[in-house]
């Protein structure tokens, strides 16, 4: 068990390796951009995770890189909505907002990269997050047919990111049973969503 363990654990990292991006020129240009969800504030102060991946979409946006974005999260009532927040933060930084499109049943990284697919036909994307949740959607998507690189948002440091990095551990063992195992498919889909290209 604990040396399967460690195969997941490297399974992602070498699958994903070649398809994950630090530096903008380096990157090739897509249509689509999926950046995915998470709260703007984390214990009364902003939450760096959300500051970094929406500086490296707007980058990639300035950059000519992209020809519009999806955020993807949770809305999971009226007073918590990861989208919305995603949509305001990038139009402030000066991308058009018809081209930021919101997704908001992207629950799990999973239904993120699903729906990318199965409900805005886009099989073709660059993720936007940190580079640990881009590995785990990179091998998400290539196991689902989707041509899927990453571009790298900055790392959080510090007790946080270290608390995250030990939950990403638990998270790709579940995306191995997702994709192997359960078959797993998004919780919610719908009718066909053509995007602003």
């Amino acid at each position: 068990m604990i040396a399967w363990f460690i195969w997941v654990q490297a399974s992602v990292v070498q699958f994903s390796r070649g398809k994950n991006f630090d530096q903008i020129e380096a990157l090739p240009s897509q249509q689509v951009g999926l950046v995915f969800g998470c709260d703007d504030q984390f214990q009364g102060r902003d939450n760096l995770y959300f500051v970094y991946r929406i500086e490296a979409a707007a980058a990639l946006w300035h950059a000519g890189k992209l020809q519009c974005l999806i955020v993807s999260g949770d809305n999971r009532s009226p007073h918590y909505n990861e989208p919305l927040k995603m949509k305001q933060a990038l139009v402030a930084k000066g991308v058009p907002p018809h081209k930021v499109v919101c997704d908001y049943a992207g629950l799990r990284t999973l239904d993120s990269v699903l729906r990318c697919k199965k409900v805005f036909g886009v099989s073709d994307c660059i993720v936007i997050s940190q580079k640990f949740q881009n590995e785990r959607a990179i091998c998400i998507g290539r196991a689902h047919d989707m041509r899927v690189i990453g571009y790298n948002a900055q790392d959080v440091e510090g007790r946080g990111g270290r608390k995250t990095k030990v939950r990403e551990l638990g998270a790709r063992v579940m995306m191995w049973l997702d994709l192997h195992v359960l078959h797993t498919e998004p919780k919610h889909l719908g009718p066909r969503v053509i995007l602003p290209l």
